[in-house]
């Protein structure tokens, strides 16, 4: 995923490589989109929430944290982190694969307690600040996105077969795969898929914005009464920002090539230089090491050479003593005259002085030819040495014609880096440009209708409507409430607040109070009021009502059974929905109340009836 763009500078006179990474975002073309597939994926994305009594109430801070740690985590390093059963992230980053995207898939394990796409939505977002470091505006808008992105792909698994490496289809469990609409069906069934392109913090590419703006993404927003025009506008900001840190990247890629063709150019022929004169040396020292090979062995000739003068030198001077010697014999024995004897003995001094003087002559000789072996010797050493230097030299050479072929391979990476990131300034630019150009026609069919829809506003039916409810399951009596037409019973108002137990509705003068809630994840079931306006919950009581308990009104008091540490009671509250009395005993968990005077008739744990009194329940 993380590729470079390459930044090359020198240090201390060498050439070094500093490889920024800008990762290609995966599908730089727009996909081919698979009309069957999105139409298949285009019920309508309106999330189910829970809406109702909560046993905790998280502050903004503290649900945004939870993806927090988990974004610091993975920009730290980790590949996983969290717990299984709780929130959890797994980075998958792969080899390249095509146009197939690297991602992060973000888990809900069956202990978390998110119960609200508002909720979920700030999660992510604190997620992507955290691993990312986007700020908070453009991590909300991508929470937002990454939310509908999943829901609409919830449980196709072809779509992300066909779009995510298998690093990331590998960690995706078939079923659990996106985001269902119902907050009930999140907890040990949720792994979204956040597609990353650069995946490099304080990018605005971090996040794929192309793949979350997948058209069955884009044709939901429009679904939306108000086209989904400031989500969208939002996204289209942020791929024009997109397109402005591409267009700066490609363009300080470009500087950075060229600069370095420069470097490789130089080097090339500063390289090819000392390669001739490391050639040109390595004859010469090579023609030195021959040379002064043949005056070493001519002196060695010359040595021995020598040496025979001086053997046949002292050879002559061996006869010359001997002819000395014979003579002087031949006088003692009369077989000569003493004056041929004294001639023959100067004759042999004679020839034993010429022999001595050619000895010292040879001897000289042999000396000389010995000091010219030597210093033919060290300048055949000295050629040697010179030319392993010249081969230590041609090494190295040929060591920075290798770099320098790397470099030349690494620029045309850079190249081909440079163009993708082009691309990619380019390919926003266009998203960007056609979405501007369908956000224009939908604020202006907004426009064209807002006659109808203001007149619709202001309609009689809505000033005039009665109160109701209505039950949302065959299995329970939970529903909310509604205002509807008195003329045909058309519904004009609706609450939010989908967790009413439709049987426990109590008006007491203008204000409405019931029982609401379910017992799951920070869910719980409390006494509430609710406003008679807006048919929201205003008030939530502190104390857990059991599921089974019916609402009752007397003395201007509210009845209800409470459960403590799993057992049930009666229990008196005030119009502010504190707690005022509790009975002493536990009472049947379908327990009804009958006010009689000032005593209450209900029903003890076995079934019989049970008398209290109304105030004290005692």
């Amino acid at each position: 995923m993380k590729k470079p763009f390459c930044m090359m500078i020198r240090k201390q006179g060498k050439f070094i490589a500093a490889v920024l990474f800008l990762a290609l975002v995966p599908g730089i073309f727009a996909q081919t989109v698979n009309r069957e597939e999105l139409e298949q994926n285009q019920a309508a994305v309106n999330f189910i929430n829970y809406e109702g009594p909560h046993s905790r109430i998280d502050t903004v801070a503290q649900i945004r944290n939870i993806g927090y740690e988990q974004g610091r985590a993975v920009k730290n390093g980790a590949d996983r982190t969290g717990t299984a059963n709780r929130y959890f992230v797994i980075h998958c980053v792969g080899d390249s694969d095509g146009d197939k995207f690297d991602a992060d898939i973000f888990g809900l394990g069956v202990d978390v307690g998110v119960d609200h796409i508002r909720n979920l939505r700030l999660i992510i977002q604190g997620y992507l600040e955290g691993a990312y470091d986007y700020n908070a505006s453009d991590a909300a808008l991508l929470a937002r996105y990454v939310t509908i992105y999943n829901a609409v792909f919830r449980g196709d698994w072809n779509f992300f077969g066909v779009r995510y490496k298998d690093v990331v289809i590998q960690n995706l469990v078939q079923g659990k795969e996106g985001l269902s609409i119902r907050w009930d069906e999140w907890p040990g069934q949720t792994l979204m898929v956040i597609p990353l392109g650069t995946g490099i913090p304080g990018s605005f590419s971090a996040i794929d914005t192309s793949g979350l703006t997948d058209p069955g993404v884009i044709t939901e927003l429009r679904n939306d009464e108000d086209r989904g025009i400031e989500d969208r506008q939002g996204m289209v900001d942020l791929k024009e920002r997109e397109a402005d840190e591409a267009n700066q990247s490609a363009t300080l890629q470009r500087e950075a090539i060229a600069e370095e063709e420069k470097n490789i150019e130089r080097d090339r022929e500063a390289s090819t230089l000392a390669q001739q004169r490391i050639e040109q040396e390595q004859r010469q020292a090579q023609q030195q090491r021959q040379e002064a090979q043949r005056q070493r062995e001519e002196a060695q000739r010359r040595q021995q050479e020598a040496q025979r003068q001086r053997e046949e030198a002292q050879r002559r001077q061996q006869e010359a003593r001997q002819q000395q010697e014979q003579a002087r014999r031949d006088e003692e024995a009369r077989r000569i005259s003493q004056e041929e004897a004294q001639r023959r003995q100067q004759e042999a001094r004679q020839q034993q002085e010429a022999a001595r003087a050619e000895q010292e002559a040879a001897q000289r000789q042999q000396q000389e030819a010995a000091s010219a072996e030597q210093e033919a010797g060290r300048q055949q050493q000295d050629a040697a040495q010179k030319e392993q230097e010249l081969a230590r030299q041609q090494q190295e050479n040929q060591q920075q014609q290798e770099e320098i072929a790397q470099r030349e391979q690494a620029v045309g990476e850079a190249k081909q880096e440079a163009s993708a990131t082009q691309q990619r300034a380019d390919q926003k630019t266009q998203e960007a440009q056609q979405e501007r150009e369908q956000i224009a026609q939908d604020q202006q069919e907004l426009i064209d209708n807002s006659t109808g829809t203001i007149a619709a506003a202001a309609s009689p039916a809505a000033r005039n409507a009665l109160l109701g409810a209505g039950i949302l399951q065959n299995s329970n009596s939970l529903g909310r409430l509604v205002r509807v037409d008195p003329s045909n019973g058309s519904t004009v108002q609706t609450s939010r607040m989908n967790t009413l137990n439709t049987r426990t509705v109590l008006l007491s003068g203008s204000r409405i109070f019931a029982i609401a809630g379910i017992n799951q994840g920070n869910g719980a079931i409390r006494l509430v009021e609710i406003s008679p306006d807006t048919l929201e919950m205003v008030k939530q009581g502190d104390d857990d009502i059991s599921q089974n308990s019916l609402l009752w009104a007397n003395g201007g008091g509210l009845y209800a059974i409470t459960t403590v540490n799993g057992k049930n009671y009666l229990a008196r509250f005030d119009n502010n929905l504190t707690r005022q009395a509790q009975s002493a005993v536990e009472v049947h968990p379908f327990a009804s109340c009958l006010f009689q005077g000032d005593r209450v008739l209900t029903q003890g744990t076995n079934g019989s009836p049970l008398l209290l009194n109304g105030q004290t329940l005692k």
